[in-house]
């Protein structure tokens, strides 16, 4: 780009223009800034008639003082050509602010910026005109201008952004609180009221049922699964939560796969929405057994396919006492042995079958497992035909099999 006023040492047209008659530019400039100003607004208003107007502690709009203060703080730098004139601070961060605040993108707020320096440099090129200011110089002008502008926007992003990570936060610390409530074990007053205030405060449609899933960090830095919009998602806690509305409508499930890679932990089976806190209690028990190894580690496992170890290894005292008082016949038993006669028992109270269906399960011989069906007759005898020890032992038995003790 051409050298601009802003440059100190570099030699440009605008350093050999007469300083009287840069001043004479300025001092036009700037009487004629007001009425500038007035006219960039009401150009601006006219092109964008939508445009709120907000009006500052005296009256005026706070638009007309920005684009005032704007251009007499160009013009007066013109007039010493030292460093880069200093954007005024405050009124279009605020700008940029206010445009956050109320949804909209800054796109529009740059088309203004941009139809303002078009009106500005008309004014300007005329008044170079009137005082006689070479062509060059006033080229470099324009160029200062826009470098001018960029400081505008620069300004203003830094509010837009500063309203987008407040509302952000304000959204989260909302969804997070209605996120509590919905996750409960007890509600006190109303919980459907309460539960419609705060989820029309972060505009959450209150589904039928929902899902609740644990998650595993793949690194403690980890950024957030795009988990998509509707399902809420609570990162502040150790093992992040989440609250999946419908998890069986159409989509949901491929979404939250493709969401989820890399991530590990569990979604608890669909509830109705009140019975939110019991799916949240399956799938931190999920989680505990993936952190035993005792389900598998890596993924996000939902716990209405895994229904087995959760229902046998999470009451874990009292299944360790039933098998205790069921497989005491096997305690005088060598270690090896005692497993190999109660794999056999398991496969022939899963089969009913003879020997032979034994035998296919387990990859022996028949006449092996006929062997052994006599000694467990001989181990636990009349009891071995009684339905509630039968179901007794194959509980236990399928126990020890899903922490891999048996095959």
């Amino acid at each position: 780009m051409a050298a601009r006023p802003a440059a100190v040492n570099a030699r440009s047209a605008w350093h050999d223009v007469p300083r009287l008659q840069v001043r004479r530019f300025a001092a036009i400039a700037l009487a004629e800034a007001p009425a500038l100003a007035e006219e960039i607004l009401r150009e601006i208003r006219r092109e964008y008639p939508r445009l709120p107007e907000v009006l500052d502690e005296s009256g005026e709009p706070m638009a007309l003082v920005g684009i005032r203060r704007a251009l007499e703080v160009f013009i007066q730098h013109l007039e010493t050509a030292e460093g880069r004139p200093t954007v005024p601070p405050g009124v279009f961060q605020e700008f940029g602010r206010g445009e956050g605040l109320n949804g909209r993108s800054l796109d529009s707020l740059q088309a203004i910026y941009r139809m303002g320096v078009r009106l500005a440099w008309r004014r300007l090129a005329d008044i170079g005109q009137r005082v006689e200011i070479p062509p060059p110089a006033m080229y470099e002008l324009v160029d200062a201008g826009y470098e001018y502008l960029d400081g505008l926007v620069d300004q203003s992003v830094r509010g837009y952004a500063e309203a987008a990570a407040r509302q952000a936060g304000e959204r989260l610390r909302l969804q997070r609180r209605l996120m509590e409530l919905l996750l409960a074990d007890r509600h006190r007053g109303d919980p459907a009221e309460a539960l419609t205030e705060r989820a029309a405060r972060v505009g959450w449609s209150l589904p039928e049922k929902v899902a609740v899933g644990v998650l595993l960090r793949p690194a403690r830095e980890a950024v957030a699964p795009a988990v998509g919009q509707g399902v809420l998602l609570d990162m502040d806690y150790e093992q992040p939560r989440m609250v999946v509305p419908e998890p069986d409508a159409a989509g949901r499930p491929e979404l939250l796969h493709r969401a989820l890679t890399g991530w590990a932990g569990a979604i608890g089976p669909p509830v109705p929405l009140p019975d939110a806190a019991k799916s949240l209690r399956w799938a931190e028990a999920a989680v505990r057994l993936m952190e035993r190894a005792l389900l598998p580690a890596g993924e996000v496992l939902y716990c209405t396919e895994h229904t087995e170890a959760l229902v046998l290894l999470q009451p874990e005292e009292l299944i360790d006492d039933l098998a205790v008082r069921c497989l005491a016949p096997l305690a005088h038993c060598g270690p090896t042995h005692g497993r190999r006669l109660a794999e056999t028992l398991l496969a022939w109270l899963e089969t009913r079958g003879g020997a032979p269906e034994v035998a296919t399960r387990l990859g022996v011989h028949p006449q092996t497992v006929r062997y052994r069906l006599r000694q467990i007759r001989e181990l636990w005898g009349d009891e071995i035909d009684d339905p509630d020890r039968r179901f007794e032992l194959e509980l236990v038995l399928r126990a020890r099999r899903l922490k891999g003790e048996l095959t």
